[in-house]
């Protein structure tokens, strides 16, 4: 048998992907408690307002003037599965829908032909700190499905199924966001996704190892996928047999079981897998087409049309202080899961 681990990296801001995904970053702030308006209730003036990612003090503002976070801003052509482990989004989109969400749930958004949506981090609370912790994984679209209309979906916490072995102690679990671990199996992706194609061998898991625990990561069902486990927390794990230390991303052989032993710590692990799509991949900012006269089309059409216009008072919309977890989709439709309270 060949050695499973095909080569290993170190992590930086933003992760680096395979075909079929284009991007992947874990943010991790420590953010204070917050003020009326949900802001930091710290001084900000030596930040860099804006375009602030300094992680000083632990956190960053991004592209927040006021409230963490990302104000509107424009997608073509591919998807973003945002999950979130720990605090609160408010996301609102030129399509009308709006959404918090947060403590385990997971957002999809098919952007297709071009959404426009808002994504920012209310402090809540104002007697004690605001831990946000989040994946955003961009997952590209085949040419046929770049222009479909764009979709919103959430999966909640408490629908997300989890695969878990190993005695009390030395548990191993896997959160299933896409795709099977065992006979688990994550809630259905958006219907022109790449990941709803039985044959894209679409897989998204969150690990987690007690220390000194093992987990098996079966074989993909295609040989031909592409699997990357990322170490994101941990002293030191064994992958296939090569020890790793912590922010490394490892390059797995997918035809083939690996199993992963964590060290005297816990080990916490992302892993991103799937079937090459296998297009030209021509991408500009939040654009992501085939060509680059595609990419020229999708700026002419969201300088004309905005994708839709843009609902809302401001571009940074937030949900209110006391607003618990919800999501408002385009159809008037109102979701509102259990332990919805802030």
């Amino acid at each position: 048998m060949t050695d499973p681990v095909l080569q290993t990296v170190p992590l930086g801001a933003q992760w680096p992907t395979l075909d079929p995904f284009l991007f992947c970053a874990h943010h991790d702030d420590a953010y204070p408690a917050g003020d009326d308006a949900m802001a930091p209730a710290v001084p900000v003036d030596d930040r860099e307002l804006g375009m602030d990612f300094s992680g000083a003090d632990g956190w960053s503002m991004y592209h927040g003037l006021t409230v963490p976070g990302f104000p509107g801003h424009p997608h073509r052509g591919f998807e973003t599965v945002t999950f979130v482990r720990k605090g609160l989004i408010d996301h609102s989109d030129s399509l009308g829908a709006a959404a918090r969400f947060g403590r385990g749930d997971v957002q999809w958004v098919t952007a297709g032909r071009g959404i426009v949506h808002s994504e920012m981090f209310p402090l809540v609370h104002a007697d004690r700190t605001n831990p946000l912790e989040l994946f955003q994984i961009w997952l590209n679209l085949p040419a046929e499905d770049k222009l479909v209309d764009p979709y919103f979906t959430m999966f909640w916490a408490d629908d997300i199924a989890r695969h878990v072995v190993g005695p009390e102690g030395r548990r191993a679990e896997v959160t299933v966001i896409a795709g099977a671990f065992g006979d688990v199996t994550a809630p259905a992706p958006p219907p022109s996704s790449w990941a709803a194609r039985a044959d894209a061998d679409v897989a998204i898991w969150h690990v987690r190892l007690d220390p000194g625990a093992r987990l098996t990561l079966p074989a993909a069902a295609h040989a031909e996928s592409l699997r990357v486990l990322y170490v994101f927390e941990a002293d030191t794990a064994v992958v296939g047999g090569t020890e790793v230390g912590n922010d490394t991303g490892v390059q797995l052989a997918s035809d083939q079981e690996v199993e992963v032993v964590a060290g005297d710590a816990e080990v916490e692990a992302l892993v991103l897998q799937g079937r090459p799509i296998g297009e030209p991949v021509a991408r500009y900012g939040p654009f992501v087409m085939n060509t680059e006269q595609e990419i020229r089309q999708a700026m002419v059409d969201y300088q004309s049309t905005q994708f839709g216009g843009w609902p809302w008072e401001d571009d940074a919309p937030t949900h209110g202080r006391d607003r618990g977890r919800f999501a408002r989709h385009v159809d008037g439709r109102l979701e509102e899961p259990e332990g919805t309270s802030v």
